[in-house]
């Protein structure tokens, strides 16, 4: 168990916390949510001990060993892969090293032999024996290969380490286990593989993710910062989002009898309790549900931008013809022999290992650069809005938000500029903010009102979630579901592709799967799809 006592955090007049009491209990996983800048990460350093707070004291069950997904990638390059992990458990680690140390002395004599017996005594204790094949089986599961073991972390790619860290993290089975987005640089499998891990996971795990899926899927808690405070809510995710809609919606109905509110709250509860797995983190939900008491169940502050994309006109049937492209960069395959025909109304999800791929691919298809070979044709009614995922370029300048989107809308009046800018959450003096200093969240919602703007009737979206909190994901995601043309478009975020998405297309330097008329999750247990990507890597 581990829990904070009066906790607060200020930096000059800025205060993030403030008197935070909250306990986060054994057998439980904790969903840390919050807007972008609120502190989650902070926070999560707070609990491991590596920053201290302004105030109050963060009390750990005596004895249980707190562990944290580092988050410096090259703490560890003059170590050996193997090692890194092992340093996990820093007590373990210490023990090996002195153990070592010892046995290679040339002058070993009778205090040596001593003290070799009590380190092997609690090397023993801490099942020593079997660290160094635990660790290399998290580093198998993680998708780092046994030849990589004795690497020295430098010789790794950015990606891989990230990887080492979480196996490092997750390894001697911590008493409390704290993750920030540990599923960054994470494939679909190991993303799948994590999520089991943490079902099964039966001590206490504190977890930042933007990837609602994950969350939805390993936590039975929703710990949530809002106006400097910690609130804990039973339940995953999609249950906090829902219940604090749907108490939101019932404030505003004055007229509606207590009675008919709690009945229709008492419902919801209940068709979530009932929403269970067979994993033991939902089954423990249930349990939790089934406790909960209507006043439990309270709105939530936050707010959600308004992303409604709307056609000038619709497509025809005919919208895109790509045949037998391909393209390499530096030498480097991308994709090669690429023949795809999009109609009206298609969502299509690109995935696949290799980010670059797609991202080249969506460049290509946006005429931003030329295929090596082969042809592709728009059809002739085609109005296409793009949305790179480096967007830096249109961020250039120090014009003010609200005269940076005028440039792309149709209507230039002041009025509809501002209050267009208010449904993505620029209002009052932030729509006077200049361009160039907007953060990442900020400048992926100007990108998107300036698609909305457009009125396009072909979306591509090039990882689009990037640098947007949970609650624009989410009205992302929903404006997405709506729109009545066809999307390309690549994400990491799991619930988008599965409920965006009716066709899946995987690249790979060697060819292609697509699978047409196909959930996401359909797809990763389709055994025909399976075999196919199993001929292509």
């Amino acid at each position: 168990m581990i829990q904070t006592n009066g906790v607060s955090l200020q930096y000059g007049q800025r205060k993030l916390f403030s008197n935070v009491n909250i306990t986060f209990s054994e057998g439980n996983c904790y969903g840390l949510i919050g807007a972008n800048g609120c502190g989650k990460s902070t926070f999560l350093k707070i609990l491991s001990g590596e920053i201290e707070s302004t105030q109050g004291d963060v009390i750990v069950t005596p004895g249980q060993r707190v562990s944290i997904l580092k988050q410096d990638q090259f703490a560890y390059d003059p170590y050996t892969v193997l090692d890194t992990v092992l340093m996990g458990h820093e007590t373990l680690y210490a023990i090996m090293q002195e153990k070592d140390a010892l046995y290679l002395k040339e002058d070993f004599n009778d205090a040596d032999g001593i003290r070799v017996s009590e380190l092997e005594a609690e090397f023993v204790d801490l099942d020593g024996w079997n660290a160094e094949p635990q660790a290399a089986k998290l580093l198998n599961d993680l998708g780092i290969p046994e030849e990589a073991h004795q690497r020295q972390m430098k010789q790794l790619e950015s990606g891989e380490k990230v990887r080492v860290l979480l196996a490092q993290a997750l390894f001697g089975s911590p008493d409390i286990l704290l993750l920030d987005e540990p599923t960054n640089h994470l494939d679909t499998q190991a993303c799948m593989w994590l999520e089991e891990f943490l079902c099964g996971f039966e001590n206490t795990a504190i977890i930042v993710s933007h990837d609602r899926h994950f969350l939805d899927k390993v936590c039975t808690h929703i710990a949530d910062i809002d106006f400097g405070k910690i609130q804990l809510y039973a339940g995953n995710y999609s249950f906090w989002a829902e219940a604090s809609e749907l108490a939101l919606k019932q404030r505003g109905e004055a007229n509606k009898k207590i009675e008919e509110k709690r009945a229709e709250l008492q419902s919801f509860i209940e068709r979530f309790s009932a929403n269970a797995s067979k994993s033991r983190q939902a089954t423990s939900r249930k349990k939790i549900l089934e406790k909960l008491k209507i006043e439990d169940i309270k709105p939530s502050s936050r707010k959600y931008p308004y992303i409604n994309f709307e056609q000038e006109r619709e497509a025809g049937n005919d919208v895109l013809r790509i045949d037998h492209i391909a393209k390499a960069l530096d030498g480097e395959q991308m994709f090669k022999d690429l023949t795809i025909s999009v109609e009206k109304g298609d969502k299509i999800a690109f995935v696949g290992p290799n980010d670059l791929a797609k991202t080249t691919l969506f460049q290509v298809l946006s005429h931003e650069m030329s295929p090596d070979s082969g042809e592709l044709k728009w059809g002739a009614s085609i109005k296409l809005a793009y949305y790179p995922k480096d967007h830096a370029a249109y961020f250039d300048s120090e014009l003010r938000i609200v005269d940076w989107l005028r440039h792309y809308s149709p209507n230039a009046e002041e009025e509809f500029i501002r209050g267009f800018l208010g449904r993505m959450l620029f209002s009052g003096e932030e729509s006077m903010k200049e361009v160039n200093v907007l953060s990442g969240g900020e400048r992926v919602r100007c990108m998107l009102a300036r698609m909305m703007l457009v009125q396009p009737n072909v979306l591509i979206l090039d990882e689009p979630t990037n640098h947007l909190d949970l609650e624009s994901i989410t009205a992302l995601n929903r404006g997405m579901e709506k729109f009545r043309g066809t999307i390309l478009f690549a994400s990491h975020d799991h619930q988008l592709v599965q409920t965006v998405a009716n066709r899946i297309i995987e690249i790979t330097p060697k060819g292609y799967v697509d699978r047409v008329h196909m959930t996401f999750d359909e797809y990763l247990e389709d055994a025909g799809a399976r075999e196919a990507r199993a001929q292509l890597y």
